[in-house]
């Protein structure tokens, strides 16, 4: 898929996800070692957006495994439909055998995104995205299908995949994912970025911004995120910010610009008013 960290550094930047050398290399890796990849970081840093961005990069389908808590394998690798076996029963077979043979076949078969995707022949891109909100059976699921990239139906046999979906796992760490998991692995932590990278992406990620105020939103965010908030304003709430600059035609972000939109970023009243007080903005807390 890349042919080099730079080669995906320049693909992901024609898609308008700005890398830095260490997300370039990680992705080049996991494409060249054909190994998932585990990114773990702040929520809204742009994990889930880089499996996004892959896929669009390099034309693949994006197949995702949103986890939860009570994920299990009938929704996360593959199911029976029930109603249609019933239905084929019920049309008249001649004895339990013939009608096994009957009902546990590709037909009934409800592919869930594990299976799907490692059923599919074309580029795919797989992400399971919030890895550590599953309960700790999914991941021994996963350490199965990600080790030799291949699914046992019982009824149908092994099912190998052709070719091997790039994976992208996600995690906001509340909760310690196994060592067998980060073993299987490549691992990536992507932290805030530097002022001057969240700048070029609020800069290519908003058209339209004039770059004083991209620098203005940066630097406000940056300030923010220095206080000891509840929920730092992560990357996509410096877009939504500067989106919402743009609606309100302000051409500066003053002190009574950021109090009268600060809920664009800040999202728990504990931190509105940390922040007020801090940044001295009028009109809000002490």
């Amino acid at each position: 898929m890349f042919a080099s960290p730079e080669d995906a550094r320049t693909r992901l930047g024609a898609v308008d996800y700005l890398t830095d050398p260490g997300i370039a290399t990680a992705v080049f890796l996991a494409d060249a070692l054909g190994k998932p990849l585990l990114i773990e970081g702040p929520a809204g840093v742009g994990k889930t957006e880089l499996a996004k961005a892959v896929a669009a990069a390099t034309s693949s389908a994006l197949i995702r495994l949103q986890c939860y808590e009570g994920l299990d394998e009938s929704r996360a690798l593959y199911e029976w439909d029930y109603r249609k076996q019933l239905l084929r029963i019920q049309a008249g077979v001649d004895g339990w055998d013939e009608a096994r043979a009957g009902i546990f076949a590709e037909e009934f078969l409800l592919a869930r995104p594990l299976l799907t995707a490692i059923r599919r022949d074309e580029p795919t891109v797989l992400l399971i995205d919030e890895t550590d909100k599953a309960d700790v059976e999914v991941e021994g699921l996963l350490l199965e299908v990600l080790s030799d990239f291949q699914v046992t139906i019982p009824e149908l046999g092994t099912i190998t995949a052709s070719q091997r979906p790039f994976v992208v796992l996600t995690s906001n760490a509340t909760r310690e994912l196994s060592e067998a998991l980060k073993r299987r692995c490549l691992y990536l932590y992507i932290d805030y970025p530097t002022p001057e990278r969240e700048r070029d992406i609020v800069l290519t990620r908003v058209p339209g911004i004039r770059a004083h105020l991209a620098e203005q939103v940066v630097r406000t965010v940056a300030s923010l995120r220095a206080l000891e908030l509840k929920k730092a304003p992560s990357i996509a709430e410096s877009l939504d910010w500067a989106h919402t600059l743009l609606a309100l035609e302000a051409d500066d972000l003053d002190e009574e610009t950021i109090a009268r939109t600060l809920g664009v970023v800040l999202k728990h009243v504990a931190d509105h008013t940390r922040a007020a007080k801090e940044l001295g903005l009028p009109g809000l807390g002490g």
